[in-house]
């Protein structure tokens, strides 16, 4: 592995830098405050290539490589974890990267462009009310009528839903066959009989969206059918190792973030006439810091490494996103810490830093989800549950 990164990796990661700072990071505490997401800022990213980088160019990315886009999610993640959730994660990892695996010509013609260009925004919806760990379980039935499929059922926590034009959402055929008896669809906002319910009062992530997604009896043409009868959950699988790569290096991000606002305070606030950076407690704390991210940013380049060579990489990527994103959450409680009483307040960001960074260590996979699958990987046996 060459550490050493490509002129194409180093110009897309000071891009997606240098928008963050100009366009994300000066709104994101407000943002946060009034739980909005700003369409605008997607909007902005387009022309960029910042929501289509890793997409080919024939289907209007930039057909850039993994680890080039780990860098540009580390950056906006710097900026706004919930902007990246938005625009990364589920825009292009979940939603886009999926489709170019699974989808035929004719769907990949009909998204992929739209979508890199910001005029289609997508999710992804696998979660359900009493289902989120437990895919094979879903309750969502998928019912053949003809050349159509007549979908009922519930999606809890989807990022995106209220405001996504096109879903993949997951359905079971036949319950007797658990995981084997899912599939996936395409579902276009205006489908009669599909709607979604915006959820409010989140720890975290606030100025993303996040909806109920609710299907009655909503008809969904076979062609519209992502993959084959039966494929769904391997469909679900793939998406989320592409998440869970783009969301570890979020978590980079915000330790990077927890960090940068630590050393600035602490080269400037002052206690017993010197500097808090001074004091050794002090510098422990950052120091923790700056050993878990700089292990973090290498378990996800590896893991992009990988995904760069074309193997398979679901254990590289659990191992990354379990550990990058609990890092972030040590580097937030630590930065709080640094920060004292500010850091209790929101004049400082760390307290979202904290607040975001616990989000990323439930969604698309918990820790312990991680920790089952990298167990697994380890021992060859599935753990008792």
């Amino acid at each position: 592995m060459d550490f050493d990164f490509t002129e194409e990796q180093t110009m897309y990661r000071n891009m997606a830098r240098e928008f963050a700072q100009r366009e994300i990071i000066p709104f994101a505490r407000q943002n946060d405050s009034n739980e909005r997401f700003s369409l605008e800022t997607l909007k902005k990213m387009a022309p960029l290539g910042l929501i289509g980088g890793p997409i080919p160019q024939e289907y209007g990315g930039l057909g850039i490589d993994h680890i080039a886009y780990g860098l540009s999610c580390e950056e906006i993640g710097r900026g706004s974890p919930a902007v990246f959730t938005t625009a990364l994660t589920v825009q292009v990892s979940l939603t886009g990267l999926t489709i170019l695996q699974w989808g035929t010509e004719e769907q990949k013609q009909k998204y992929l462009p739209r979508m890199c260009a910001g005029e289609v925004i997508g999710c992804f919806a696998l979660t359900e009310p009493d289902h989120g760990s437990d895919p094979a379980g879903m309750e969502t039935s998928a019912v053949q009528d003809g050349g159509s499929w007549v979908l009922n059922g519930t999606k809890m926590w989807i990022s995106n839903g209220g405001i996504a034009d096109v879903s993949i959402v997951f359905a079971q055929t036949d319950k007797s066959k658990a995981h084997r008896g899912i599939v996936a669809f395409l579902v276009d906002k205006g489908t009669p009989g599909f709607s979604s319910k915006d959820i409010h009062g989140k720890l975290g992530l606030r100025s993303s969206n996040t909806s109920e997604l609710i299907l009655q009896d909503v008809r969904v043409p076979a062609a519209q059918m992502l993959g084959q009868v039966g494929q769904g959950f391997n469909v679900a699988m793939s998406a989320l190792d592409s998440g869970r790569y783009s969301t570890a290096a979020c978590a980079v991000g915000i330790a990077q973030a927890c960090i940068d606002a630590c050393v600035d305070y602490a080269q400037k606030r002052q206690q017993f006439g010197k500097p808090i950076g001074s004091f050794q407690l002090i510098q422990d704390m950052i120091v923790d810091m700056v050993a878990d991210t700089e292990a973090s940013r290498l378990l996800v380049l590896r893991a992009g490494h990988l995904k760069n060579k074309g193997v398979r990489n679901t254990q590289e990527t659990a191992i990354a996103k379990f550990y990058a994103s609990e890092a972030a959450v040590r580097a937030a409680r630590n930065a709080i810490q640094v920060h004292g009483g500010y850091g209790f307040s929101e004049e400082y960001p760390v307290e979202r830093y904290l607040r975001d960074a616990i989000g990323l260590t439930l969604y698309e996979g918990t820790t312990q989800i991680q920790k089952l699958v990298i167990g697994r990987g380890v021992l060859g046996l599935n753990a008792v549950t």
